[in-house]
């Protein structure tokens, strides 16, 4: 077993040698390029991918030609009235022809209803196995992505009819599963395809994309994949397209606004939480813990007055944005955010900052 681990230590040190040894030599100088006109690339998306906030382009992120290689990092915040979001990571474009790229995300809940059910599961020493923390439950989940250019060119054949097209896959892994299996998800991982339509308009100042995206993500996978019934005996995990656009206006080379639309699939809507027999019920319809936990919460909830503000619901996501380049080797872009309910939580409207540096 040491000897596996040391293997797998000096792989790991390996390959960040020679990452290292690729960037900070010539051979990354003659690769390097960032040729593409400002912001075609897109900025740092919740995937990961390019593109806009929220939804991937067709466009290979970054600022490379076809004659180089050009990556960024990207940081993202948002703050709504109920979650804490934020997102770190990176993507690199081979050729303006590939896409690699990596995201994690964490929202962190700030909700009295769940917070009650997890001092109760944490009285009975149930928070664990719920996913739940009294102090703000938490969602993590890993995204890896590619995505390779089929055809057209949003840039240099702008005056085509034909819209460059991408075909892109993710992979996302939530790892806090005990979370999803309570929020009655069936999968916290799970795979997404979709196929995104670029056009730039350059005698408009303007840009359009279309991406139809085949998944079974509850919001993006934070939640989850699919849903389950009746005590997790009836569990759906089939994919579905669904539709997303966005359009960006420069104002000026370096500045841009614009509006996104990502659809989302409604499995969870009003389906309860899956706290086990933490929230069940008699054949009278009363709760079997409730006399517990309203002593464990000084009497303020009963577990029947929870289970009703613990319905989920999810809603489509829309967005405002505006982009800034002050040069090729950083963007800022700040939107307000209309994310609607999101899980137990409704009317999750907020604003959004993300940075995103290119290398």
């Amino acid at each position: 077993m040491k000897g596996s681990k040391a293997n797998g230590s000096r792989w790991i040190k390996t390959a960040a040698f020679a990452a290292l040894s690729l960037f900070s030599t010539g051979s990354w100088a003659g690769m390097y390029n960032d040729g593409k006109v400002f912001l075609t690339g897109g900025v740092f998306t919740v995937d990961g991918a390019g593109g806009g906030g929220a939804v991937p382009w067709a466009t290979i992120t970054g600022y490379e030609s076809r004659d180089g290689i050009n990556g960024g990092v990207g940081f993202t915040y948002v703050r709504l009235p109920n979650y804490d979001i934020n997102w770190i990571g990176g993507s690199v474009g081979f050729y303006d022809r590939f896409e690699l790229s990596y995201v994690n995300v964490k929202l962190t809940t700030d909700l009295s209803n769940v917070n009650t059910v997890a001092m109760a599961a944490d009285a009975l020493g149930l928070a664990g196995n719920l996913g739940l923390d009294p102090h703000g439950s938490k969602l993590q989940m890993d995204t890896y992505g590619a995505k390779v250019r089929l055809f057209g060119d949003a840039v240099y054949t702008s005056d085509s009819f034909i819209p460059q097209t991408s075909l892109g896959f993710l992979y996302k892994n939530n790892t806090t599963p005990e979370f999803t299996r309570t929020l009655s998800a069936d999968k916290a991982k799970d795979w997404e395809a979709y196929l995104a339509f670029t056009k730039v308009f350059f005698r408009y100042s303007t840009l359009v994309n279309l991406t139809v995206r085949y998944s079974a993500a509850n919001q993006i996978g934070l939640t989850g994949f699919g849903e389950c019934n009746n005590g997790r005996t009836e569990c759906d995990d089939d994919k579905d397209f669904r539709f997303e656009f966005s359009t960006a206006y420069l104002l000026q080379k370096n500045f841009a606004i614009g509006g996104e639309y990502q659809q989302h699939s409604n499995k969870q809507k009003n389906k309860p939480v899956d706290a086990g027999n933490l929230l069940s019920t008699n054949d009278n319809g009363d709760a079997l813990l409730n006399p517990l936990i309203g002593g464990i919460v000084g009497g303020v909830v009963g577990a029947t007055g929870l289970r009703n503000t613990l319905a989920q619901n999810e809603s489509d996501w829309y967005d405002f944005f505006f982009a800034y380049a002050p040069n090729k080797n950083y963007s800022l872009t700040f939107a307000y955010l209309f994310l609607g309910d999101i899980a137990v939580a409704r009317e999750q409207n907020g604003l959004y900052f993300s940075l995103h540096a290119t290398f």
